[in-house]
């Protein structure tokens, strides 16, 4: 689906990943780059070279927070809002590709089924990078430990 909506996008002059930043600042205005960077499950420096292109196309402003001046809170400008209902076509269109020929009721088990297995993920692929100890092994500075490990870990 990603390749399609590139192709479907390819005229927009954005790619599919800053349509997604202006879809998720639109539902979320005012937020900072890090919480932005949680909700779209991105690296905050990936995030960060997103929104210098987007703010460099005139789409996204960085306001500084009124309680703390080191904190930048990122806006839609008006040239982003007018972009969003194009952006909304391009989805709806590439969705509808993607689903046609299921019904109504497979399109809605779908659906509900990938929303399981997203919330089944969120607990057990949580990863918190903490330094290994040297004496484990020569792989890696860091070890990683899932939620669940960490769960049991914190109970013992």
């Amino acid at each position: 689906m990603k390749k399609r909506f590139e192709q479907n996008a390819r005229g927009s002059g954005l790619t599919r990943s800053q349509w997604l930043v202006l879809v998720y600042l639109a539902q979320n205005e005012g937020t900072c780059q890090r919480q932005l960077a949680e909700l779209m499950e991105l690296e905050p420096a990936t995030l960060g070279r997103l929104v210098d292109r987007l703010v460099d196309s005139g789409l996204i402003e960085r306001r500084a927070d009124v309680s703390d001046r080191r904190i930048w809170q990122l806006h839609l400008t008006l040239a982003a809002r007018s972009k969003l209902g194009a952006v909304r076509e391009l989805g709806d269109r590439t969705r509808g590709e993607a689903l046609s020929g299921l019904s109504e009721h497979d399109r809605r088990f779908l659906i509900k089924t990938l929303e399981q297995l997203k919330q089944n993920l969120i607990g057990c692929v949580y990863v918190l990078r903490e330094p290994r100890n040297e004496s484990a092994g020569p792989t890696s500075r860091w070890t990683e430990r899932s939620y669940d490990q960490l769960k049991i870990s914190a109970e013992m």
